[in-house]
């Protein structure tokens, strides 16, 4: 496949992504997104696709190892990408909210107290790219299952769109489960939006719980 190929193939990926989030998030949240927040989401969708042009360019030239194997492996695989990305990101988050990055790179993102699926990709470039190095790092150092990479990005997905449609989809009840009262659930990031000095976590409130960061 010649190289303007697999470019137009990232972008349709990314750009079909985002409007499943923002179709989908149209079921709870009805404003209409503001011209600004448009160019930001476009913006952001093409420094995905350089994130996984990378990705795809480091894996041909064998930097980043991926196995294709069904096997056991795959539940681990998934459990170290998870629980992986959620620290590393959350040390990130953390590093932007407590340094000069926060007025520079992420206040931007965090003019929505009330956030709506598409300030997911409102984000400054800055961000996008460290997030996206982040998850290229993880797969330079180990080499993950294929299936398990695949599971990963739909669930990251999942709790991008949850911890932003503005409302709490789940019930009192399933929120107090055993696993899921460690979740980041859309309350948990909503309250992140009201209040910048609490829950930096991503999938899980683990890390927020450990640094004593927790609401």
């Amino acid at each position: 496949m010649p190289i303007w190929a697999l470019w137009l193939l990232f972008l349709v990926e990314n750009l079909l992504i985002t409007c499943s989030i923002l179709l989908i998030g149209r079921f709870f949240h009805k404003d209409t997104p503001t011209s600004a927040e448009w160019t930001m989401c476009i913006i952001t969708n093409i420094l995905n696709t350089v994130i996984t042009y990378a990705g795809f360019w480091m894996w041909k030239h064998h930097i980043i190892h991926i196995t294709t194997v069904w096997s056991w492996q795959v539940l681990p695989d998934f459990l170290l990408l998870f629980i992986g990305m959620d620290l590393l990101m959350f040390l990130f988050h953390l590093t932007i909210h407590k340094t000069f990055l926060y007025k520079a790179v992420h206040q931007l993102h965090h003019a929505y107290t009330d956030p709506s699926p598409i300030d997911l990709f409102v984000l400054h470039p800055v961000e996008t790219i460290g997030f996206g190095a982040l998850w290229l790092l993880l797969l330079v150092v180990y080499p993950f299952n294929f299936y398990a990479v695949m599971i990963y990005l739909t669930v990251n997905v999942i709790f991008g769109l949850a911890g932003h449609l503005g409302v709490e989809p789940l019930p009192v009840q399933v929120r107090n489960l055993p696993i899921v009262r460690y979740l980041g659930t859309s309350t948990f990031h909503h309250q992140h939006h009201q209040d910048i000095n609490y829950n930096f976590g991503f999938y899980t409130s683990i890390w927020d719980r450990l640094f004593k960061t927790y609401k």
